[in-house]
């Protein structure tokens, strides 16, 4: 016997109090299915109907045997919405890391939107995390999508480039260079530096090093920290000047002046990474709407013109 289809038929009939209008209702006619709620009955054992010649009346295991089939019914589907909804990837949990810069440029509109867009979706986020952190967490699947700087070599991950950044240096303001329009990478030799840490494996430690090797110079590295917002905080103290993403600006202290790297101009990429075997449509769904968000193709729901940090 088919349970929930006979449930179905027997809630019917019960709300109706007639066989005639249950089966219109039902689209079907009426003698299958007086039939198929005999069928329930005998299986049963019981009567759940009181048969007259003009209506139907439940009996007292009739009304108790409603209000469970009801209960069964309605969390079926339930359970049926909630399955289509996870497979349309509107629900679902997505944890995301972030390197340094995007945790304080992009991740406060990035979580905003993200929220507003997809409200069945719950998503945790991890900020200041080193690139070589965000490649581990990925592998060991603590977070779902990473927020970090190129490159990345594993076959394992798919890296999808969102944006590049221009570089530019973090100056104390009392600085004799904080008076300047731009610099070169020439002009920070044998100027104390403050970089993320080479023993964490931080991605922009070896950007600053390329930068001076191209540039035929030694960087003068004084202190290695492993925050972005650290790093900040240290220049602000007068202890050096930092190469720095542009969108650190965000970190507006009022003792740090932010100067153009020029001559060539540096950059850097912004990418989101994922396991490629993690394809789940909840995760897929959020990994569209990111790129959206950072590439400004996204069309915010409030405000007016607000555009990705």
């Amino acid at each position: 016997m088919d349970l929930l289809r006979h449930l179905r038929y027997f809630v019917t009939v019960a709300e109706e109090r007639h066989f005639g209008r249950a089966a219109e209702r039902l689209h079907m006619a009426q003698p299958p299915l007086s039939q198929q709620i005999r069928r329930l009955e005998a299986e049963l054992g019981i009567e759940l109907f009181v048969r007259t010649t003009r209506r139907v009346d439940l009996t007292a295991a009739g009304t108790t045997y409603l209000e469970r089939a009801r209960a069964i019914l309605a969390s079926v589907d339930t359970a049926a919405d909630q399955a289509r909804r996870v497979a349309a990837g509107a629900i679902g949990h997505v944890a995301i890391g972030c390197v340094g810069s995007a945790t304080y440029s992009l991740l406060p509109t990035l979580s905003r939107s993200l929220a507003d867009d997809l409200p069945g979706i719950e998503f945790s986020f991890r900020g200041e995390m080193l690139v070589a952190d965000q490649l581990d967490a990925l592998r060991e699947g603590s977070i779902d999508l990473a927020l970090l700087r190129p490159p990345v070599v594993d076959g394992s991950l798919t890296v999808t480039t969102l944006r590049d950044e221009r570089l530019v240096v973090a100056v104390p303001a009392a600085h004799r260079l904080a008076k300047r329009k731009q610099l070169r990478v020439a002009d920070l030799a044998g100027i104390d530096l403050i970089v993320h840490s080479a023993g964490r494996r931080s991605a922009m430690y070896d950007v600053v090093r390329r930068l001076f090797a191209d540039a035929g110079q030694t960087p003068q590295i004084r202190h290695e920290v492993g925050e972005t917002s650290t790093l900040v905080t240290l220049v602000a103290g007068g202890l050096g000047v930092a190469v720095v993403p542009e969108p650190v600006r965000s970190l507006a202290l009022p003792d740090v002046k932010y100067l153009p790297l020029a001559r060539p101009v540096a950059r850097i990429e912004l990418a989101v990474a994922h396991r490629t075997d993690r394809a789940e449509p909840h995760v897929m769904r959020t990994l569209e709407t990111i790129g959206q968000l950072v590439s400004g193709k996204h069309h915010y729901h409030t405000g007016g013109d607000r555009r990705p940090d």
